[in-house]
């Protein structure tokens, strides 16, 4: 099978996917049939994992179908090699956010291997139903992916994303194989106190986003020694709904009384707590946040957490509202997915 035919059927599935996302009309080369289940699908899926809404769902859609442009990806496969015979990579999916392995499962298929697939019970069906559409545009594809539900066999390589508890299960069960493996991280943001208003607002974003439940999404605020917080708390007004979302209220509302109850203080503007603490990690509902003196303390921090921190927001760093946004090339923790696929077949001869 050659990687133009792999390349070309990602970029017809992006299109329908963009079409979706900006609400126009099915596009002829997608199936009505399929076309209506996806859209189905998208109104369905909260009432199997209530932090799916269909506002989550089509920001995974966008952020997806920024990446399936044929030119993109063309660009993008260009420099790594494409394997002669496909290995099986078994890929343990996350379940956090709406399609959050996706990545790993184009990569899988564009470096020319097969994808053994293992779905989170979280997001068992979004998946599915966009291989369903990919296999329109390229039945060749279909032995070249498989989901199984049971024990994982036939493989030859593993991509793991899971808690750190389960990287250590995870580690030791498949340490006999090449595998990437990737525990928790999370995300931080610079305040200097230069920031706009506008800039604070899309901070926002990277903040609430699939209700902060991403390995991108900002849980530290490291602020400067005089960054006045009320101008943090005016700029994220707009996003006060999500204290709506049940779920997300649930975790705001048992946050807080804890921390009442605890005598801990905390700042609250009635849908987000925020608590002076060094921790990277904050529970949902909740930011930390610790104010730096000087640019030594700040590179002392970010250095001393480095591997637990997903991406950095912030002058200098990734722009404000720019978390949820990798590209192609954006590569979690840091490790070349698409390098490693091309190259870990010679650990096994």
């Amino acid at each position: 099978m050659e990687r133009s035919q792999i390349t070309q059927s990602f970029a017809l599935l992006g299109s329908v996917i963009n079409a979706l996302v900006q609400d126009k009309e099915r596009p002829m080369i997608c199936p009505t049939d399929h076309w209506d289940a996806l859209h189905l699908l998208i109104e369905k899926e909260q009432h199997y994992n209530g932090w799916f809404t269909k506002d989550s769902i089509k920001n995974a859609f966008e952020e997806i179908s920024s990446w399936l442009e044929l030119e993109k990806i063309e660009a993008w496969v260009a420099s790594y090699v494409y394997a002669p015979q496909p290995k099986t990579v078994a890929i343990i999916m996350p379940g956090n956010l709406p399609l959050v392995g996706f990545h790993d499962f184009l990569c899988v298929l564009c470096s020319g291997n097969k994808a053994l697939i293992k779905l989170s019970s979280e997001d068992a069906r979004l998946l599915p139903a966009l291989v369903e559409i990919l296999l329109h545009f390229e039945p060749a594809l279909g032995s070249r992916i498989e989901f199984v539900n049971g024990k994982l066999q036939g493989f030859e390589a593993v991509i793991a994303t899971g808690s750190d508890n389960s990287m250590l299960h995870f580690k030791e069960y498949f340490a006999a194989y090449p595998s990437i493996m990737r525990g928790h991280r999370t995300s931080v943001a610079v305040l200097s106190g230069k920031e706009t208003d506008q800039e604070l607002f899309a901070l926002g974003q990277d903040i609430f986003q699939y209700f902060g439940r991403g390995c991108r999404n900002v849980t530290h605020l490291l602020i400067s020694a005089d960054f006045e917080l009320d101008r943090f708390f005016e700029a994220i007004v707009p996003y006060g709904d999500i204290i709506h979302h049940k779920k997300y209220g649930n975790n705001y509302d048992y946050n807080k009384a804890i921390h009442l109850m605890n005598q801990v203080p905390i700042l609250d503007n009635n849908f987000v707590l925020l608590k002076e603490s060094k921790d990277l990690n904050s529970p949902l509902g909740m930011l930390h946040y610790h104010r730096y003196q000087n640019q030594e303390q700040l590179n002392a921090f970010l250095s001393e957490h480095q591997s637990h921190i997903q991406c950095i927001v912030g002058e200098g760093f990734l722009a404000f509202g720019s978390a949820q946004c990798p590209t192609l090339n954006d590569y979690a923790d840091e490790i070349d997915t698409m390098y490693f696929l091309g190259n870990f077949a010679a650990c096994l001869s």
